[in-house]
């Protein structure tokens, strides 16, 4: 993975878990995802591929408990790569949102990359609480943790749903999209920062 441009690396490790996450936010999509949890693996490709993020992700945890620190400390960890990714953020649009449709189900989701973590999340009670090994209920600390070190605001909205399946992973396809959007060069914006406070 080239380390030219706006490149994030973050090691991680605990007595619980090892994590080591790359990326680079003007990538192709490219992404090389292992955490040992299937699901969870294939909703971070669905972050690289369609947030044209170059992402490369590798945890080993002690899944012999069960997946939530493999999946919390990877959270954290991309996070902080995101953040570290980002920079001064001079000259990106700041906002981005997306719409995604899967089937059934829709996920509307809204970002700030404002420097200050906060987390409106919403999705459809009652759905099934697995999917292979990964923990539905899982799907909001993941985006707790990521907020919290990539420091934004972000709005996840899944106004209807059925399939578990479904309901998730059109929520990481939209974010995907908004993160994409709003960390982008804007070409009007050059060498300046998107706040009237003078800081993000």
């Amino acid at each position: 993975m080239t380390r030219e441009g706006r490149f994030g690396r973050i090691e991680r490790t605990t007595k619980e878990t090892s994590v080591v996450v790359e990326i680079d936010l003007d990538g192709t999509g490219r992404t090389e995802i292992s955490t040992g949890v299937g699901f969870f693996d294939h909703m971070l490709d669905q972050l690289g591929r369609h947030g044209l993020f170059d992402l490369t992700v590798k945890t080993e945890g002690d899944l012999h408990i069960d997946t939530h620190h493999t999946i919390e400390d990877t959270a954290l960890a991309l996070g902080a790569a995101f953040k570290q990714a980002l920079g001064d953020k001079v000259g990106i649009y700041r906002f981005g949102n997306c719409t995604v449709p899967l089937d059934e189900s829709l996920a509307q989701v809204t970002v700030d990359l404002s420097g200050r973590p906060y987390l409106v999340h919403t999705e459809p009670e009652n759905m099934a609480p697995m999917i292979g090994a990964y923990d539905t209920t899982m799907t909001r600390h993941i985006l707790e943790s990521f907020v919290a070190q990539a420091q934004i605001a972000l709005h996840v909205h899944v106004p209807y749903g059925r399939n578990a399946h479904h309901v998730v992973e059109c929520q990481f396809k939209a974010l995907a999209r908004a993160l994409r959007y709003a960390s982008e060069r804007d070409p009007r914006a050059v060498g300046i920062l998107p706040s009237t406070k003078g800081a993000l």
